[in-house]
């Protein structure tokens, strides 16, 4: 089963420092995937203009898996603690509750472009913590490299949650296939150019999440770039309590 999600369909908060598109939002109509996928609690897409700071944003307990695609992005929270964040790089950031956050965009010429993948938390009173990793576009070339994964496989960032984040840069025509084992799930998000899934074609902007299936098939049909998240079950007792 595929649910999609258009990029025309995200949601798109007006913001004078920032545009943002959220791919998940609880405000959106019937239909649409609204409080998430699974475990995959918001996938978003920022762009952030030269010398933008967003206001400092306290947080509950999170886990968030950011990608820089272009730019560089400056952070700082309540902790004391500072990072930049380079294009080509992915960090993971285990938010404890109460912690504020406050991002730049380090460039005074040039846009930042993020990508975000904010987890369901696996627990309640998370510890503040953050890693990041450069993956070079030839690690990820035509294949599906494993960015984040709770493990900590094949180099990956160690993330808490149930879930394997991959990101693939596909030359035209390469073709992925990604095998789910039984009760899980995964969302392809499609950073830039096309792919297709199984008969569905999808672009900058767009995704996909796929359910009750044996794999995730798709076909670049150009220079494509992709994110997937390959997810468990959320633990329905869990979301329960960190929602109250």
């Amino acid at each position: 089963m595929i649910t999609l999600r258009r990029a025309q369909e995200r949601h798109h908060p007006q913001a004078r420092k920032q545009q943002v598109w959220h791919s998940f939002n609880p405000r959106d109509g019937a239909g649409l995937p609204a409080d998430g996928f699974g475990i995959l609690e918001d996938l978003s897409e920022s762009r952030l203009p030269p010398g933008a700071v967003s206001a400092p944003h306290p947080h509950q307990d999170a886990e968030i898996v950011t990608y820089v695609f272009k730019g560089a992005l400056a952070q700082e929270d309540s902790s004391g603690s500072s990072r930049v964040v380079h294009a080509g790089e992915f960090q993971r950031m285990t938010i404890g509750r109460g912690t504020r956050h406050k991002e730049t965009n380090a460039s005074r010429s040039g846009w930042a472009h993020i990508f975000r993948i904010s987890l369901r938390p696996s627990q309640v009173g998370l510890a503040s913590a953050h890693e990041q990793q450069r993956f070079a576009a030839a690690q990820r070339h035509n294949l599906l490299c494993v960015v984040a994964s709770p493990d900590g496989r094949k180099g990956s960032l160690r993330i808490l949650q149930d879930a394997i984040i991959c990101s693939s840069v596909l030359d035209p025509g390469h073709h992925i296939v990604h095998e789910l084992l039984p009760g899980r799930s995964a969302w392809l998000h499609v950073i830039c150019g096309s792919a297709t899934l199984e008969d569905i074609i999808l672009t900058e902007g767009d995704g996909a999440g796929v359910r009750v299936e044996r794999s995730v098939s798709f076909t670049a049909q150009e220079s494509t770039e992709v994110l997937l998240v390959d997810s468990g079950p959320a633990p329905v007792s869990l979301a329960s309590e960190v929602a109250q």
